[in-house]
């Protein structure tokens, strides 16, 4: 009978999954960034809930798929998901550069062109802060550069999504 609990109490929140504003009256899904340096993920919608993994750096963006009370149910680059308190999250953008690649640099680009000066080279899983996007290019910055990447390489934002400065 636990057994049977167990998975229904799971799949419980999962009823909100398809919608596109959360509990919060904020779109679903939505990126966001962790609050603290040490940010345990679980298995479910509460501290019952076993911890799956833990974050160990602030910053990281993640997406937000699902609302369910105080939790949000995550997502990380690799697409594993679990379920944070929100208090652990922060709607500060931030980006990680095409984590999903080994060795290739991204070109920072003095303007947000293809044909713009290279400002700097970021190697695959640069975190670093968004200050717009528009247009397809992004404005990032981070210590020691500033300057403007193609928005495909990156993970923390959707293509084509506009965030003002």
């Amino acid at each position: 009978m636990a057994i049977v609990f167990a998975l229904y109490g799971a799949t419980l929140p999962a009823a909100a999954q398809g919608t596109s504003t959360g509990a919060t009256g904020l779109p679903v899904p939505r990126f966001v960034s962790l609050k603290s340096d040490r940010v345990n993920v679980r298995l479910g919608p509460s501290r019952e809930h076993g911890v799956a993994w833990t974050f160990v750096q602030s910053g990281l963006p993640v997406e937000i798929v699902q609302e369910f009370e105080n939790w949000r149910r995550i997502r990380d680059w690799e697409g594993k998901q679990g379920w944070v308190f929100h208090s652990l999250l922060s709607g500060r953008r931030t980006a990680l550069v095409t984590p999903w690649e080994k060795s290739d640099r991204t070109p920072l680009r003095a303007r947000s062109r293809s044909d713009a000066d290279i400002v700097a080279e970021l190697e695959p899983f640069v975190l670093t802060s968004v200050a717009e996007c528009a247009g397809g290019w992004c404005r990032v910055n981070g210590t020691n550069y500033d300057g403007w990447l193609d928005q495909t390489r990156l993970f923390g934002v959707y293509p084509d999504e506009l965030i003002e400065d």
